[in-house]
């Protein structure tokens, strides 16, 4: 199964994205922040990482621009729900460091699976192939 490493500070929303992303065929690896999101990346080698922006420690333009620095062509998508200001100018700033794709939360099932699907090909693939095997 493909590894995604996924950061997000908030529980709850952690744990409908990790149900999100087992539910098209990834095994989810998971941090509440930056510092242990870099720590995971470096032990686990995930295929894609999502980080949340607004986030405590080491927050998600920090995480990206560190990702970015160490792993230039790992695929990475940007989350953020613009915190309580619901400032959104985080996620084009998230696109200029280098996030492959970024989603607006609350995040739709659909705009997930596209998203992982357009940065992970190989994914689809051996979904549909277990699927029709």
């Amino acid at each position: 199964m493909t590894k995604v490493l996924l950061i997000e500070d908030d529980d709850l929303v952690r744990a409908t994205l990790r149900e999100m992303l087992e539910d098209i065929g990834c095994t989810v690896l998971e941090a509440e922040d930056g510092s242990k999101g870099i720590a995971l990346l470096a032990v686990e080698g995930p295929a894609l990482v999502i980080t949340d922006i607004l986030m405590p420690n080491k927050e998600g333009t920090e995480t990206i621009h560190e990702i970015r620095s160490a792993n230039p062509d790992l695929p990475l998508i940007a989350i953020s729900g613009g915190g309580v200001s619901g400032d959104l100018t985080f996620l084009g700033f998230a696109e200029r460091l280098g996030a492959n794709r970024v989603l607006q939360k609350p995040i739709n099932f659909h705009e997930l699976e596209a998203c992982v699907n357009a940065l992970l090909p190989t994914l689809v693939n051996s979904s549909l192939s277990s699927a029709a095997g």
